[in-house]
């Protein structure tokens, strides 16, 4: 399931693209749709425009949602926006996850506004659930599932990914003001935040990073855990996207969790290796 909405596009250089790329036309024009919304609603949280303007963009989304759902498509006034009311209607996709994807970008408006830190890793849950498994309850909609738990399953992977974006991105979002790991975890392994933007690497860091990579590792357990076999074959683009977060995961941790002068990436053979051994059904969490 994919996550953090500020990395959606349709580049070949993303993460997403290789998740997508058994899809048939149709079920990849949904989910093409759906991420061209949540790139534009993210675009608007993230551009550093004043915090009013900002709010006031989340509303239009809104607006945007409602005209979308009620099905006026004399009011669509873009493609990419009728290419998301088709998506909706054709695959019955509820609106909740989309209301509280908006939402979760709202907390990164009020992170900007206000310098706020997560207190507890309670709070950055919600948040993950927000930017990250909400995508996952649109996208199962549109890949198709039978069993009621494989929402469950979207659910952890996206906090996975989502925790796996957060240790990659920590010196980039702090350059811009954000820090997103909990103030009670910098508080129990001693480090202080205020050095992840030029890079405070040592040892307090490092045992911080191990920490937070457990938690990761965690939900990729139980979304595994969670699908049920009757859904594996349709969810192959949501393996597909965990097998590359998890390869994402286990190189910062081959880095010794050194994320600062430039973030761990996968190259691209990597990555379309990794989709076509998912798709022929191997093993990926290693």
């Amino acid at each position: 399931m994919p996550p953090a909405p500020k990395h959606f596009t349709d580049s070949k250089t993303t993460n997403f693209y290789y998740s997508f790329l058994f899809l048939p036309r149709e079920k990849r024009q949904a989910i093409e749709a759906v991420y061209a919304f949540a790139r534009r609603s993210d675009d608007a949280a993230d551009d550093q425009r004043a915090p009013k303007d900002a709010m006031r963009e989340m509303d239009r989304y809104r607006i945007l949602l409602d005209q979308c759902y009620q099905g006026r498509e004399s009011d669509l006034d873009s493609p990419a926006l009728k290419a998301l009311a088709e998506a909706i209607h054709r695959f019955k996709i509820p609106r909740q996850p989309f209301e509280d994807l908006l939402l979760g970008l709202e907390m990164d408006l009020r992170m900007d506004r206000a310098s706020t830190l997560y207190r507890t890793f309670e709070e950055l849950e919600v948040y993950c659930y927000r930017v990250a498994s909400t995508i996952g309850l649109i996208a199962i909609e549109i890949f198709g599932y039978r069993n009621s738990q494989t929402r469950e399953y979207a659910v952890n992977l996206g906090k996975a990914l989502q925790m796996v974006n957060i240790l990659r991105d920590i010196q980039s979002d702090a350059r811009r003001g954000r820090v997103y790991l909990p103030m009670e975890d910098l508080d129990r392994f001693g480090v202080d935040p205020g050095g992840f933007a030029e890079g405070c690497y040592g040892k307090p860091f490092i045992n911080l990073m191990r920490f937070e990579s457990e938690r990761a590792r965690h939900y990729f357990s139980e979304a595994q855990r969670l699908l049920p076999p009757e859904d594996h074959a349709s969810m192959k683009p949501a393996e597909i996207m965990g097998a590359i977060y998890w390869r994402l995961l286990r190189q910062i941790e081959k880095r010794a969790y050194n994320v600062f002068g430039g973030a761990a990436r996968l190259s691209r053979p990597t990555k379309l290796w990794t989709a076509l051994k998912v798709y022929c059904g191997a093993e990926w969490r290693r």
